[in-house]
């Protein structure tokens, strides 16, 4: 199987797709790499619908590919392999900050980690497999969403009802801490809390004032007084704003808060705590908006078992597969609830979401037989 796989063609594919920019609020960008997937597949003989964007948002792209498997289960639950084509990284960032290059076992540039080195790797390992006339047990389908940076507001619907048929689902973000890969993450919650209180003189009136930031500072203290790390929780006040001048009683301020639990129970407890908290100050009003994003998963019986079967293939391959939790969030959160999910099974990299981002060319060509070799033998 080895000698079959061309490692500068999935090299070649990998730069073709950095090569187009895609961050997510662009919807032309995200339109030409849209496009860009759709050919590569459609050109093995993959069937792929394009399922419109909307809210300002790119299109999504589910690939299916049953020709491999039984007939009689062509249209049954299969294996849904989840990745996204948006990067976090604006237009102008492959010619300034990080261009794509090539140096020793490094492949950079924008989005070569996160994630479209695992994008197009689930991508490499499906051709391969019909170049090979190979045969899965299930028929594959990759659903590939262009907002994931930015909470796959658009795209949830679509990953949910897609996990529903499935029996699996396999996440190519990127590898972790050296190649393992992820069986829990943490839920994700985000608030904004908003005081507003009343304007003042400072110097000659200011007791006539009532001030928000005063409250948002007390606010700031029981938030950050919520983090219990025996729980894995984390409540973290990130972004403060308010006031006009210093010789202004502050009539308006808020915070931003980033909040990461370990698991959808205490996910309901935290929301619940936060949205209870009541103003300080007499005559300011407190208002607090949001709730969780992604949901917190943790290493079910089901996602046990399909990482212990993934690591015997590894081993057979010839690498170790060892699995973490992480406290990053990623489309596996919407999943992992409704059917057994393995994610980080892209490529090995380093430095996402920054001007040094790159893969490990090295990465490539074990975690693309990984992929086929679930595709082979999951059932």
């Amino acid at each position: 199987m080895s000698a079959a796989i061309d490692l500068d063609d999935i090299l070649s594919g990998i730069q073709r797709w950095i090569a187009i920019e895609s961050p997510t609020d662009i919807p032309d960008a995200m339109a030409r790499m849209a496009a860009q997937a759709q050919a590569d597949y459609e050109a093995f003989g993959a069937r792929v619908e394009r399922i419109p964007g909307r809210d300002g948002f790119g299109d999504h792209l589910l690939a299916t590919d049953d020709r491999h498997c039984p007939p009689e289960s062509a249209d049954g639950p299969g294996i849904l392999v989840l990745s996204h084509l948006d990067t976090v990284h604006p237009i102008g960032t492959l010619a300034k900050d990080n261009p794509m290059r090539i140096e020793g076992d490094r492949l950079y540039g924008p989005g070569a980690e996160d994630m479209k080195g695992g994008t197009y790797l689930a991508l490499a390992a499906l051709r391969q497999i019909a170049r090979e006339g190979r045969t899965t047990r299930l028929p594959i389908r990759h659903l590939m969403v262009s907002d994931e940076e930015m909470g796959s507001t658009t795209s949830r619907e679509h990953i949910e009802r897609e996990a529903r048929r499935a029996k699996y689902v396999l996440v190519t973000e990127p590898a972790r801490s050296g190649g393992k890969i992820v069986t829990a993450r943490k839920g994700i919650a985000s608030f904004t809390l908003t005081a507003q209180g009343a304007p003042a003189h400072a110097g000659v009136e200011h007791h006539l004032g009532r001030s928000a930031i005063r409250e948002i500072a007390h606010q700031i203290l029981a938030l950050e007084a919520m983090t219990d790390y025996a729980r894995e929780l984390t409540v973290n006040v990130g972004l403060v704003r308010g006031g006009t001048r210093s010789n202004v009683v502050p009539e308006w301020a808020s915070v931003e808060v980033d909040v990461r639990m370990p698991n959808p129970a205490i996910g309901v407890e935290i929301v619940q705590r936060i949205r209870g908290l009541r103003p300080c100050t007499p005559d300011v009003q407190l208002r607090i908006e949001g709730g969780v994003n992604r949901p917190g998963y943790e290493k079910t019986p089901g996602i046990a078992a399909l990482y212990e079967h993934a690591k015997v293939l590894a081993a057979e391959i010839g690498f170790e597969l060892i699995d973490l939790k992480t406290g990053g969030g990623s489309d596996g959160n919407y999943t992992a609830n409704i059917t057994p999910t393995l994610d980080g099974l892209g490529v090995d990299g380093d430095g996402g979401h920054t001007h040094e981002e790159r893969l490990y060319i090295s990465s490539v060509i074990p975690r693309m037989r990984l992929l086929m070799r679930l595709f082979e033998t999951l059932a």
